[in-house]
């Protein structure tokens, strides 16, 4: 089976990738490589999975050196006419879309990135999908959809229309998107909520690299709200395992569309989230306590109820393992 997996040089696209190639599916990634964060990470991140930047050609495809089931592109979603030549020409049974433009606080500085990379570029995902039609498409949501809810821990079923951040309204956004098309022209689609992911290669604007990095060079962090936050921390191998499972079973029905929580189901405190981390580094944490930041949240909590349900899969890392093996992979990454 094939399967376009977009934003591949990314956090989550890098293990799912590897996943799907492991698991002897036939992978096409692509990435735009922006600058939001070191790019460089992103091209390390592609290594893991054997594509060298140095081969790259402008719209060509560079061979995987470790997979031979594994090409990549460099492409942007919102180049429709590349984007829909790609579709034209793979015919694709699966896609998973991980792109867009991450970080709550980021879309209030540029929310014109949100509107072109989460909006135009889903758009030009589902026409290819509507035009070219596949079997599945899984597509990135976010806990941040359920915005000023104050019910916890977070149902699928909740209310999901009051963001507090223009990344969150874009991530609903999608959703709504993807319904329309699975109606309109019966494209399965699932929406994938995540929970705080974190782990070894994730993304240096996340808590968990913020604070390890600071933490390690005796600098303060920004404690927003006086510590006063829980947030539903979620191991990549967890989120990807619960992938995996949502790619294999599309739904059905007269409109085939649903969406998923993949969370720990496990809030924890901030305070107790710095505390790991003082413990596996052996490093005392300075503290810059601070109000709260708009778009922010005060706590994050899935309910997996569905996910049980229906895969008899719950994550289940705990925060003290995961912190370890990503002060690990930090050490021997970062700071070498």
């Amino acid at each position: 089976m094939k399967v376009l997996v977009t934003g591949a040089a990314g956090f989550i696209g890098m293990y799912t990738v590897q996943s799907l190639l492991k698991s002897g599916y036939q992978v096409v990634g692509i990435d735009n490589l922006n600058d939001y964060y070191m790019t460089q990470l992103k091209y390390d991140r592609l290594l893991q999975c054997g594509i060298s930047c140095k081969e790259w050609i402008e719209g060509k495809p560079v061979q995987s050196s470790s997979f031979a089931t594994y090409r990549f592109f460099k492409m942007d979603l919102t180049d429709q006419t590349r984007l829909t030549a790609l579709f034209a020409e793979e015919h694709f049974e699966v896609v998973i879309n991980l792109a867009g433009q991450a970080g709550v606080r980021y879309s209030i500085e540029n929310p014109y990135a949100y509107a072109q990379s989460n909006l135009i570029g889903f758009l030009n995902l589902l026409e290819n999908c509507r035009h070219y039609p596949v079997k599945h498409f899984v597509y990135a949501s976010s806990s941040s959809v359920y915005g000023m809810n104050e019910k916890v821990p977070y149902s699928e079923e909740d209310k999901t229309d009051s963001p507090v951040s223009l990344y969150a309204a874009t991530k609903k956004s999608n959703e709504l998107m993807a319904h329309a098309y699975s109606k309109l022209y019966n494209i399965p689609t699932t929406g994938v909520r995540f929970f705080t992911v974190y782990g070894p290669w994730g993304r240096p604007d996340m808590a968990p690299f913020l604070f390890m990095n600071a933490i390690l060079k005796d600098e303060p962090i920004k404690v927003f709200n006086h510590g006063h936050m829980q947030r539903d921390f979620t191991y990549i191998d967890d989120i990807v395992a619960g992938v995996m499972k949502i790619v294999a079973h599309p739904p059905v029905g007269d409109v085939p569309f649903y969406v998923y929580n993949v969370g720990n189901s496990n809030p924890v405190d901030l305070m107790d989230f710095i505390s790991v981390i003082e413990q596996v580094s052996g490093h005392k944490a300075q503290l810059n306590m601070m109000d709260m930041q708009p778009g922010d949240v005060v706590a994050t909590y899935a309910d997996t109820t569905r996910l049980q349900r229906d895969f008899a899969y719950q994550p289940s890392t705990t925060i003290e393992y995961g912190i370890k093996q990503f002060y690990d992979w930090f050490m021997s990454y970062v700071v070498k």
